[in-house]
């Protein structure tokens, strides 16, 4: 009988997750075209907050602590794409501190939902505000923490404790993961503090590495670095990337090569890196990834690539892996008809659906599950009716007995229903609106979905 492998040791238990935080693993993909490249990626999803802004947000805290400005039982406020409020959050409260975090409406719910768990105070303000507009999330950060007795702007785009997390933890684990040999290494854009401290890093210690940025169409920090243009900043779906300004944290400098990669490149890139590495990444990995394969592809020599999975993909269930959101953003390939074929998100296989024989509990529980406001009535297959809230309430509120929600569907829903073609134009949708009712859309007999006037709307940003 052979002797199996022995294992390595397991760590000894933690004191508490700050001593997590770092030394997460390393995995090279296989699967990818990546060229004469061999290309790894260093799993920041890993840290116990989830993201790669743990590193930071203790050594921004720590540097506070230190320097008398954060004091016990202060408040640490702070503007954020959400991980780096979360990261803040997992640090400070372990240790005491209130956080209050501003955060920019396009934020996926996940991180809002996760923070709020944590206790955290979050203001939601507006994404389509540059900087100097009150409503900006830093400069509104900045006037709430001047407001605070006992507050701390930590700041992340201003402060050094953020590249030097990279410098002194993050580069060093890459090197030396990679046995001492690494001549690429592809980041993103948030705040600065990763390019600039991992290209400190490796200007020292393996000169060869040349840093690589992956940037969203609409940052204007790729055309500074390839064309030395300023353009004007335009809106973008990946979240945590991308800037309308260069952060004082950010040392272009640095950079050898950048790559400005479309929305739909991201997030193909990220549900890619899911189906063929097995690794459940945000919308910024797809970024680094598809900024990573492009630049494997243009080599004509082999070379050792890294890139960073830099938040687990769990914060963005709701967006990037929901076919439905995909499809809404224009984010899918997917044909144009120019008709009403083209607002429908979900076809008829995948809309949210009840039967005529299900309880009205049936029909309010998928409603809520969905976030949607009415179902189709589908029998066998066929279109008879559609339930929607006005329908629900009426039903359970003329009942006075335990049966309000035990009632059939057949008895509360709408039988007499007014249904739209799949090849008429949008302007069919109108009347419908303005008799208040969601436009129902047939293909012949059979029924291919509902338009609402959201539907339309997000439409139309599309075509803007």
């Amino acid at each position: 009988m052979t002797d199996l492998p022995q294992s390595p040791p397991l760590p000894p238990p933690a004191a508490s997750t700050l001593d997590l935080i770092g030394r997460t693993p390393m995995v090279e993909l296989s699967g990818f075209d990546t060229g004469p490249c061999r290309l790894f990626v260093k799993l920041e999803s890993a840290n116990p907050g989830g993201s790669i802004k743990d590193r930071i947000a203790r050594s921004m805290i720590e540097a506070a602590e230190a320097d008398g400005s954060l004091k016990p039982g202060g408040t640490i406020v702070e503007a954020t794409a959400g991980n780096t409020g979360l990261g803040l959050a997992q640090v400070g409260i372990l240790k005491g501190y209130r956080l209050l975090l501003v955060v920019p409406d396009k934020m996926a719910r996940e991180k809002i939902q996760h923070l709020r768990a944590m206790g955290v105070d979050v203001r939601i303000t507006r994404s389509d505000v540059g900087k100097g507009h009150p409503e900006y999330y830093q400069d509104m950060a900045q006037a709430l923490a001047a407001g605070i007795d006992g507050a701390v702007y930590i700041n992340q785009f201003s402060n050094p404790a953020n590249p030097r997390a990279h410098e002194t933890t993050t580069g060093p684990e890459i090197l030396a993961q990679m046995g001492g040999d690494v001549d690429a290494v592809v980041v993103g854009v948030g705040s600065g503090g990763t390019l600039t401290g991992l290209g400190r890093y490796f200007a020292k210690a393996s000169p060869k590495t040349r840093m690589v940025l992956a940037d969203p169409v609409g940052s204007i920090l790729a055309p500074l670095v390839e064309r030395g243009e300023r353009i004007e900043p335009g809106s973008w779906v990946v979240e945590g990337i991308g800037e309308d300004f260069v952060p004082d944290n950010c040392d272009l400098t640095l950079v050898s090569k950048a790559y400005e990669i479309p929305d739909s490149e991201s997030i193909a890139a990220a549900r890619s890196l899911l189906t063929k590495a097995g690794i459940l990444g945000g919308s910024s990995s797809g970024t680094l990834l598809a900024g990573a394969l492009r630049y494997c592809r243009e080599q004509t020599e082999p070379k050792r690539v890294v890139t960073l999975v830099c938040d687990t993909g769990s914060r963005y269930l709701s967006k990037v892996y929901n076919d439905s959101w995909v499809a809404e953003q224009g984010l899918a390939d997917r044909e144009l008809h120019g008709d009403l074929r083209d607002l429908i998100a979900r076809g008829a296989g995948d809309a949210v659906t009840v039967g005529p024989d299900d309880t009205l509990l049936t029909a309010y529980k998928r409603m809520r599950d969905a976030d949607v406001s009415q179902l189709p009535v589908l029998d066998d297959g066929r279109l008879i009716g559609l339930v929607d809230e006005s329908d629900l309430l009426e039903a359970v509120g003329d009942r006075r007995d335990g049966q309000r929600f035990g009632q059939l569907v057949s008895a509360a829903m709408t039988a007499r229903l007014h249904t739209l073609q799949a090849g008429e134009k949008l302007d069919a949708l109108l009347p419908i609106f303005e008799r208040d009712e969601v436009a129902i859309v047939m293909e012949g007999r059979d029924f291919l979905g509902l338009i609402t006037r959201i539907d339309l709307i997000n439409h139309l940003r599309r075509q803007a």
